[in-house]
């Protein structure tokens, strides 16, 4: 196991009526940002319960957060908290809210060009508190230090860390997932399940309580996923997978063991240029980083296989072939498609979207060798 060092700051607070403790968890006399997204909130009662929550506290209100946060409607709201002085930001929604949150909070208070954030990795020397109101488990941004921006304008798709942006608290009602849409259901399923893949699906070191840990949550993904679309109002489905996804990234499984974000990061240009849902992306893209690093990943392709799959029968090649297709037959399941041709993307479009690749000169990969050139093979393999 690698050396590290840990500590994750966000306080949880889970379960049914939880909304209502948001005024134990405020300080009083906050002013408020209450963000969110395209208003489903307010159909759904969230809005309610959550201005019901806030009820004596100055509230300014900011929606039309995208699905993949825009850089550009992200500094609208840098300028609403600017003007009205407002000292706590509320994200109430999905992780694309929470991330959002997080970047406004830097981006308020940072001196310069907020983008620098984002594209030179500036550092971040003050924020605003955050809290997060959850609505869709997904990607687990309620409980990290992490956030993903989309800049229009320039087509780019980047991310920033800082310990600072973890939120102070985040509440997980399960019952506010009930009403979501079976799509948007199935790419919480999936970007959880990947979120797990991504820091698991290395090379061994011996780590045996983070392996265990994650393998342990992509059983009960893969099991609570299956039954969700069939059980929507299903209490205990519902609130495993809404445990599973905020602690699928909330860094206790990657501690101390390498980490492959390959899909991730080849993943940002099928968003930003062909406006796929983040979860498509990664249903796309890691079947193939399985097949073509199937060598190097094979110890622990074979125990994914084992355990998560069933699959212990028949020769090496056989179960780490039959594991891949095992992740992508899952991938269906939920409803997503896996290759890109499915969404009309074809070898011409192949260029563009490995340029981000190679212009920032990434080397992704737990051993640093996927340069662009190998993310075009990688995505050839996906056509």
């Amino acid at each position: 196991m690698n050396n590290f060092e840990f500590c994750n700051p966000v306080k949880i607070v889970f379960g049914k009526g939880m909304i209502a403790r948001l005024s134990a968890l405020i300080p009083q006399g906050s002013r408020v940002l209450l963000l969110y997204g395209g208003g489903s909130i307010k159909k759904n009662g969230v809005y309610d319960q959550v201005t019901n929550a806030l009820d004596g506290y100055t509230v300014s209100e900011f929606s039309g957060i995208e699905a993949n946060p825009h850089y550009e409607t992200c500094m609208e709201a840098v300028t609403l908290v600017r003007e009205e002085k407002i000292n706590f930001i509320l994200a109430v929604g999905g992780g694309s809210v929470v991330d959002a949150a997080k970047f406004i909070a830097a981006a308020v208070p940072f001196e310069g060009d907020p983008w620098d954030i984002l594209c030179q990795g500036a550092p971040i020397q003050q924020v605003l508190p955050i809290g997060a109101v959850i609505t869709l488990a997904a990607t687990g941004s309620e409980m990290n230090e992490r956030a993903v921006i989309t800049r229009v304008s320039l087509g780019e798709k980047l991310n920033f860390a800082s310990p600072k942006v973890f939120p102070q608290f985040a509440v997980l009602d399960p019952e506010v997932t009930y009403s979501l849409p079976a799509r948007q259901v199935a790419n919480g399923v999936v970007d959880s399940f990947i979120h797990v893949i991504e820091q698991y699906l290395t090379y061994p070191v011996d780590a045996k309580v983070q392996d265990r840990f994650a393998e342990s949550l992509m059983q009960v993904i893969v099991e609570e996923g299956r039954k969700v679309l069939k059980e929507p109002d299903n209490y205990a489905v519902r609130a495993n997978l809404m445990w599973a996804a905020a602690n699928a990234l909330n860094g206790w499984i990657g501690q101390g063991v390498p980490q492959d974000w390959t899909s991730h990061r080849m993943g940002y240009a099928l968003t930003a240029q062909f406006g796929l849902d983040h979860a498509q992306t990664l249903a796309v893209i890691l079947p193939g980083v399985m097949r073509y690093m199937q060598k190097e990943k094979q110890e622990k392709i074979l125990r994914l296989g084992a355990v998560v799959f069933g699959i212990t029968e028949g020769t090496v090649d056989q179960r780490v072939e039959d594991t891949l297709g095992a992740c992508e037959a899952f991938f269906q399941e939920m409803g997503l498609p896996t290759r890109l041709s499915d969404y009309g993307i074809k070898v011409s479009d192949l260029d563009k979207l490995v340029e981000q690749v190679k212009q920032k000169n990434w080397h992704l990969s737990e051993h640093a060798h996927i340069d662009w050139q190998v993310a075009r093979e990688i995505l050839s393999l996906r056509l």
